[in-house]
């Protein structure tokens, strides 16, 4: 098998590098920030017993940990592509990376089933929808993806970091593993939760719009909310699951030249379509956060709060106990 110095010339795409690294420093900025402010607010939703709550807090943790590795990939394009840290720096960045984009993926699925099961069967909601249901689910979310890919990561271990040429997730050609782990990852991480999306927003579609105790500006926001998770699942993960499912069939029917030409002609446009699916970090908070009326009320209260309090003048009562 050819190794990654003669397969893909990583080198000659130092030039993306600059793109690549503003990409992630965007999405670490107002991710972080964007994420931080929402988390006494859902903190709120949680103390009231809100369900929905409970899966937007451990979204939003999701997130946080998807963040954190964003420096690292960062100071990695800034070297081109050069991994200039502890081996297992990488190995760990990695693992938080995928790991996390997974648990986003079905954590988003969770908060989609909720709401249909809300909406669609209301009074069998209220015995489905406990919070000890919930945290279970959100445990089991955890749990699973990442026992999986730390497994993975166990078994393919000399493949994710190249000690000749330091590069870290960017190993090339692919191998029988990890291209079959790969179409596991595009059908049961990607395909499912998002069959699975668009069933429940049809569903909540189709209830809202029949319903009679629903306004016409409620029910725009409906449609409005389904259109935009769709919309955005679509544009931070199918294009990269596309190209991956391409370069995974590609392997196995290609011979090893023309796999290692094609690999290089696809290496820049897989590395973009990985960092757009950072900017779900960036997106989550608006989108679940600002639609639910219950996170919004709170996240004004919080602030209209901090407003009167820092506007208040100080008074002789106040000083004395300066």
């Amino acid at each position: 098998m050819a190794d990654n110095n003669t397969c893909v010339d990583i080198d000659d795409m130092s030039r993306w590098s600059d793109v690549l690294m503003g990409i992630y420093i965007v999405v670490f900025i107002f991710g972080l920030v964007f994420n931080l402010i929402i988390f006494a607010p859902i903190i709120q939703q949680i103390r009231r017993k809100n369900v929905l709550g409970i899966y937007l807090l451990n979204l939003s943790i999701s997130d946080l940990l998807y963040i954190v590795t964003m420096p690292l990939w960062i100071h990695y394009y800034n070297q081109n592509h050069h991994w200039e840290l502890p081996t297992w720096s990488c190995r760990l960045a990695g693992f938080f990376y995928y790991s996390n984009m997974y648990i986003s993926i079905y954590l988003l699925c969770c908060i989609s089933v909720d709401r249909c099961l809300t909406i669609t069967y209301p009074f069998q909601a209220k015995v489905m929808r406990r919070l000890r249901y919930a945290w279970g689910s959100c445990a089991a979310v955890f749990i699973f993806i990442s026992s999986l890919h730390g497994g993975v990561l166990a078994l393919d271990e000399d493949d994710v970091y190249d000690n000749k040429t330091r590069q870290c997730y960017e190993t090339y050609p692919l191998n029988d593993r990890i291209a079959t782990f790969n179409l596991v990852r595009v059908v049961l991480f990607f395909t499912v939760p998002f069959v699975v999306l668009v069933v429940c927003y049809m569903r909540i579609w189709a209830e809202v719009r029949v319903s009679t105790g629903l306004d016409e500006r409620g029910k725009r926001k409906v449609k409005r909310l389904a259109v935009a998770v769709i919309s955005i699942f679509c544009v931070c993960f199918f294009p990269y699951h596309l190209l991956l499912a391409v370069r995974s069939v590609a392997f196995f029917v290609m011979k090893e030249k023309s796999n290692c030409d094609f690999e290089g002609k696809l290496h820049f446009g897989f590395a973009i379509t990985l960092a757009l699916t950072s900017f779900n970090c960036v997106v989550d908070p608006l989108l679940y956060m600002l639609a639910s009326n219950g996170v919004r009320e709170d996240m004004q209260v919080c602030y209209r709060y901090r407003k009167v309090v820092q506007s208040q003048p100080i008074t002789n009562t106040a000083m004395t106990k300066l």
